[in-house]
């Protein structure tokens, strides 16, 4: 039997000092305004549910006064009635550390359940402005990143601080009371056990200072590469034809491997690190109580304090120091939360698409005539188009040719306010494309683009998306003109048939001819097409070609050519080059002219000769 070949579950690789500077370097710079903020914006969105967070504070201070009459009782037992051999009062203080510490159960209880709704209540606010965020950012923020990191924010790191937020709140808040309640009385107790107690507070801090110097930009490393992981995996699943078409499993696989090896070592730093604080905490704890038993035997033995005092104070030395190694502790989950609040934020502050003018008009129709004047766009500093000049009236089909990176698809994003122009004027029937609102322009548009997008539906919701208020009857009749009513009715469940989310179980001309049924349906004025018959076998396109004529029938239609047989009876094409139109006409004037156009449609009926 043919064994697999795994690596080992974990090599040991040294800690990544080089990205470990790096983040500190960057952290020193932002660390004042990023996790103080970060920080000041999750309490922003705790202090939403003020009701339930004052209950949970409420409590906090019952249970960390409870925690602290607990051992003060015992040491009073010990010096009232056992050292004294005099039990007389001994059960009322046994009822009465019964109540105590049930009451400090009760309060945890209480607080812990209403800090989870706190909690989900806050997390579901994040989750859902950072799901509204992506929907008002523009198209170029997603065209320069990785739908798989993206998703990554909306998930792992949500989730992240969803668990610091029920771990960690309570904590810090009853490890502090507890921290300040615990010195009072040791003072009063005896302010010379007190300040022994406090000698390891400079050493703890030192230690904790240092490991939480390289722990916190480790949790940021970590984070970074689990959102690369994800972003790696969601591409590979999505490219899994490509992969496997041109051979490159093992590739992906060992392309992969780096990246979990990213992953799993600045994780396993990160944990080691967060590791050392308890060792390091526990040992202080045990020098702590024994300089408590040293100084107090001593004392006890001088009469200055009693043997009650010793425990009681044993026990706040525990009770000191325990807040400091949960704070600690906490400190370092807060660090890895902050970091995935950072990206969460990252993308919330994220420049939203630029919002309309107040004065912006809302159109009821269009005649469809769209003029481009002298129109220069330029992305990222790198010029696009350059003094466009071209109208289309209404009615007609404008036709876009060229080779790829001419311009052809930037013209249709200006069109349909994805993009912005820098200079010039683009107009609908006279009115400026940025005094009309993108809602109610792009109302006026559908597009058929060359790779059919369907969602995760039936097929009677993926046509009806091309409006919601439609009837059976009209989603039919969409279909029908768009030649699909007949294969949807061969499909097991016709119209009710569930598509996967890449259509999968049905051609990709079938999907084609939905998304067609979805744009008739919408019946708009503006139509947009990006070579929607390519890639299609000739009977499927055939019937594509002839519900696109239908389709466009009556609209102003803008399509994106690359076989010229299919825009020969176009109103207007439009030859771009390097963002630039250098010859526009009809097909037969454009041939007459035996300029580029006429060298490009030549050289393409020789490759099909």
């Amino acid at each position: 039997m043919r064994t697999r070949d795994f690596k080992r579950p974990f090599q040991y690789k040294k800690i990544p000092i080089n990205e470990l500077r790096l983040q500190q370097e960057k952290d020193k710079t932002d660390r004042a305004r990023n996790t103080a903020g970060t920080i000041k914006r999750i309490w922003s969105y705790l202090t939403r549910e003020k009701g339930m967070l004052l209950l949970v504070i409420l409590m906090v201070f019952i249970s960390s006064a409870m925690g602290l009459a607990g051992p003060f009782m015992v040491g009073r037992a010990i010096d009232d009635f056992i050292v004294t051999q005099d039990p007389s009062g001994l059960g009322m203080l046994l009822v009465w550390l019964f109540i105590i510490y049930g009451l400090h159960s009760l309060s945890v209880f209480l607080q812990n359940y209403w800090m989870v709704g706190i909690a989900q209540n806050t997390v579901y606010s994040l989750r859902e402005e950072l799901f509204q965020q992506f929907h008002r950012l523009p198209i170029a923020f997603f065209d320069k990143r990785q739908h798989g990191e993206l998703m990554s924010r909306i998930t792992n790191d949500i989730d992240n601080i969803n668990n610091t937020l029920n771990q960690s709140v309570i904590q810090i808040f009853t490890s502090i009371l507890t921290l300040i309640g615990t010195v009072v009385v040791m003072l009063v107790l005896s302010p010379l056990l007190t300040l022994i107690t406090m000698m390891i507070v400079p050493v703890m801090f030192l230690a904790i200072r240092w490991i939480t110097k390289r722990t916190g930009p480790l949790y940021k490393l970590q984070q970074q590469h689990l959102g690369k992981l994800n972003g790696y995996v969601e591409e590979t699943v999505s490219g899994q034809h490509v992969i496997k078409t041109f051979s490159q499993e093992k590739r992906v696989i060992r392309e992969f491997q780096e990246h979990n090896e990213n992953l799993q070592h600045s994780g396993f730093w990160a944990q080691t690190f967060a590791g050392f604080i308890p060792k390091v905490m526990n040992m202080l704890n045990f020098l702590s109580f024994g300089l408590v038993g040293l100084a107090g035997g001593i004392l006890a033995i001088q009469g200055i304090i009693t043997v009650g005092v010793i425990v009681i104070f044993t026990e706040y030395a525990r009770q000191f120091t325990r807040p400091l190694n949960e704070l600690s502790n906490q400190f370092n989950i807060l660090l890895s939360a902050v970091a995935g609040a950072e990206r969460v934020f990252n993308i919330i502050d994220e420049k939203q698409e630029e919002t309309d003018e107040t004065s912006a008009l809302d159109i009821d129709s269009t005649d469809g005539r769209l003029t481009f004047d002298k129109v220069y766009f330029a992305y990222e500093d790198t010029p696009i188009l350059k003094e466009i000049s071209f109208t289309a009236y209404s009615g007609q089909t404008v036709a876009f040719v060229g080779h790829t990176g001419a311009g052809k698809t930037t013209i249709i994003n200006l069109i349909s306010r994805f993009y912005n122009y820098d200079s010039g004027a683009i107009t609908l029937d006279g009115i400026d494309l940025k005094d009309i609102k993108r809602s109610s322009l792009r109302k006026h548009m559908a597009f058929v683009l060359q790779d059919a997008f369907l969602f995760h539906a039936t097929i009677k919701e993926n046509i009806r998306y091309g409006r919601l208020d439609a009837s059976n009857d009209n989603i039919m009749k969409a279909a029908k003109d768009a030649n699909a009513h007949d294969f949807i009715e061969r499909l097991p469940n016709g119209y009710d048939t569930i598509l996967d989310q890449d259509g999968s179980g049905i051609s990709q001309g079938q999907k084609q001819l939905i998304t067609i049924a979805r744009a008739i349906l919408a019946d708009p004025a503006i139509l947009v097409l990006d070579e929607a018959t390519s890639n299609i076998d000739t009977v499927t396109e055939l019937q594509i070609q002839d519900a696109l004529k239908r389709l466009m029938r009556g609209r102003t239609s803008f399509v994106i050519a690359h076989r010229l047989n299919t825009i020969q009876e176009a109103d207007k094409i439009i030859m771009l080059e390097q963002g630039e139109i250098i010859e526009q006409g009809s097909h037969q004037e454009l041939i007459a002219q035996q300029g580029h156009y006429f060298d490009l449609y030549k050289g393409q009926l020789k490759d099909h000769a």
